[in-house]
């Protein structure tokens, strides 16, 4: 086991490092949430990783993103991410998908490859078809809900997609997912009520939606939990 890893290694254990080094992670969205996650997931030790998103860092992205620096302004998110997974460890293997994940790319992704697939995406087509993969692959999924419009860190549970509350993305998803005979989903999701944001520049026009308000505190947390999970399941 690498020296880089021997504070993990000691309330861990090298049986479950090995577990880690030997796994491969799929992180669907690598914004404010998924960001943080393939952070986590790489400091553990993952041994592959693989990063799907279609976008590219913007200047609004630097309040919240890891990734996001004025250095890495128009990067694709994906290979910003994965420069600095191979500078945290260069013998993770990072695999690069530069698209938007929906039921008409899906089948570009073989999710029976996978030990782990975490879905940090905002897209509500995009989460069932990532959901229903999984779920005929076989492979353990954990999905998070709505982190904007948030600023309570601490207000964030694990827990089944039937038993969340007050987070209105959690809503829809309980719904479209009794539809489709999904009987149990593990979220991560807060428990506090959306804000509203106030008015500014990026108010919606010519019926776009409202841009949701967020901070470096709450998406972050929400990272940091999905990617626990996924360790904590893995080594089981």
């Amino acid at each position: 086991m690498k020296e880089q890893y021997s504070r993990s290694e000691l309330l861990l254990g090298s049986e479950a490092m090995d577990k880690l080094k030997n796994s491969r992670v799929a992180v669907f969205g690598v914004g404010g949430v998924g960001g943080f996650a393939v952070e986590a997931l790489a400091r553990c030790g993952v041994g592959t990783l693989d990063l799907i998103d279609n976008d590219t860092v913007s200047i609004t992205n630097i309040n919240r993103q890891i990734i996001a620096l004025h250095s890495t302004i128009g990067k694709l998110k994906t290979e910003v991410a994965a420069e600095r997974v191979h500078d945290i460890d260069p013998d993770i293997k990072v695999n690069v998908h530069s698209c938007f994940f929906m039921p008409d790319t899906a089948d570009s992704f073989d999710f029976t490859q996978y030990d782990y697939v975490v879905d940090a995406i905002d897209t509500v087509t995009g989460k069932i078809e990532i959901i229903m993969r999984a779920k005929a692959a076989g492979v353990p999924v954990i999905s998070a809900m709505g982190a904007g419009n948030k600023l309570d860190p601490a207000a964030f549970r694990v827990t089944d997609i039937y038993k969340t509350k007050g987070c209105p993305l959690a809503r829809v998803m309980r719904r479209e997912l009794k539809k489709r005979g999904v009987e149990k989903l593990k979220v991560v999701y807060s428990e506090e009520e959306p804000i509203t944001p106030r008015k500014n520049s990026e108010e919606p026009q010519n019926g776009r939606r409202s841009v949701p308000g967020s901070v470096s505190f709450v998406p972050s947390v929400a990272g940091l939990i999905l990617a626990g999970e996924v360790i904590k399941d893995i080594i089981g």
